[in-house]
């Protein structure tokens, strides 16, 4: 099985409030975005603008982007107690 195929039988439980807050001044001054390739689930996404754009709603909960986000620019956390991803394989 593949790894979208795996991520599809997930199921996700998603707050209307984000998990993960994006300081969108500081990743004006990003040169690399490491975010928009390195997210495994695709969550961060540059919008016509120019500007970085987080959507919570397909969330690994994996941690990568406040890893590889070296100007501090990403506020992480887990989502409320019940939100978030449920696992379903594996």
């Amino acid at each position: 099985m593949s790894f979208d195929e795996k991520v599809r039988v997930n199921a996700y439980l998603v707050h209307p409030t984000p998990h993960i807050e994006v300081d969108t001044a500081k990743c004006r001054t990003c040169k690399t975005r490491p975010c928009l390739r390195l997210c495994p689930a695709g969550c961060y996404r540059e919008l016509p603008s120019g500007e970085v754009a987080f959507y919570h709603d397909a969330c690994l909960e994996c941690g990568t982007c406040r890893i590889i986000c070296t100007l501090g620019a990403v506020r992480w956390s887990y989502p409320e107690a019940g939100f978030g991803i449920w696992y379903r394989f594996g």
